[in-house]
């Protein structure tokens, strides 16, 4: 068995993370099935000298905690965050898009000949 790390993307966050493998491939397959088929960032590379700075695999796993569920309320709240968000972007795009027409409008009243 070799060691081989690899960095892996763990709820947005990457981490060098090692594990033991025959094989590059091998060690992919390990990555891959224990965090996601895309949560992989860079190719498991052999460990030739030592390298402090990873995570070992069940330090990695570790990070992906469950989580807690939301209440009612607080899921209520969360809707009608983003909602309010996306009300925000329609209207602001909107307003760009009255500016625009009336620039557009003040242009080609301009380049009419009288």
């Amino acid at each position: 068995m070799n060691k081989y790390i690899a960095t892996v993307r763990i709820r947005g966050q990457l981490v060098k993370t090692a594990v033991f493998a025959d094989s590059s491939l091998h060690a992919r397959l390990i990555l891959e099935y224990q965090f996601g088929m895309n949560a992989l960032s860079s190719s498991p590379n052999l460990v030739t000298k030592e390298d402090h700075g990873y995570k070992t695999l069940e330090e990695a796993i570790g990070i992906l905690k469950p989580l807690k569920p939301k209440t009612p309320q607080q899921l209520t709240i969360d809707t009608l965050k983003k909602q309010k968000e996306q009300a925000d972007t329609r209207l602001k795009a909107e307003r760009e898009r009255q500016k625009l027409v009336k620039a557009q409008k003040s242009i080609f009243n301009l380049s009419r000949p009288n």
